[in-house]
């Protein structure tokens, strides 16, 4: 009696979680840990976009030589703003559209030191613009209650494919983390 009431609790939380739509109930990615790793090269290097300086520098620079948009594509580069937590900045890779409201990013350092694949972004803007954010935060395996602004997304050459991507990013933390120590990046791994 006790395996079946159990049973059917366990039946009725999943329901529950899957009709929820809660994203503390998904799939949270990869994170794999890489010394050195940072953010913008980690971005330009998988995306393409050839720009430099801090994350938050890459909305103006990107002015005149991307396109830009309130709406993300495969490969695009969301772009936060600069704010008490995020310094800098912070630029991230779109790897999935899941809703006009949901993506999924493949980021570096938003964990210090930390590679997350296909991690959850939640647009909270009140124009549905992609203004503020929510971001998964893998430590605690859901998505973090604090809100990020963010000017939008610098868009690649061409949009990424998936496999494009999943190829690419291996190859871009190397890269990522020697061009701390040479000029310019070699080439452009996806959108080129």
């Amino acid at each position: 009696m006790v395996r079946k009431r159990l049973s059917g609790l366990m039946f009725l939380l999943a329901v529950a979680g899957c009709a929820s739509g809660q994203p503390g109930l998904r799939d949270a990615g990869n994170s794999t840990r890489h010394a050195g790793l940072e953010c913008a090269p980690f971005a330009r290097e998988l995306s393409g976009i050839a720009l430099y300086g801090d994350a938050a520098s890459w909305w103006d620079g990107s002015e005149g030589r991307y396109a830009r948009g309130q709406s993300p594509v495969l490969g695009g580069v969301l772009v936060f703003r600069r704010s008490g937590r995020l310094p800098s900045g912070h630029v991230s890779v779109v790897s999935r559209l899941l809703a006009p409201r949901q993506i999924e990013v493949i980021q570096a350092n938003w964990v210090p030191g930390t590679l997350d694949e296909d991690q959850l972004v939640v647009d909270v803007s009140e124009r549905n613009d992609w203004t503020a954010v929510r971001v998964w935060y893998p430590p605690v395996n859901q998505l973090g209650s604090h809100e990020y602004a963010a000017y939008g997304f610098v868009l690649p050459a061409r949009p990424a494919t998936r496999a494009e991507l999943a190829r690419a990013t291996r190859p871009a933390v190397q890269l990522a983390i020697s061009s701390r120590s040479r000029a310019p990046p070699r080439a452009r791994l996806v959108g080129g």
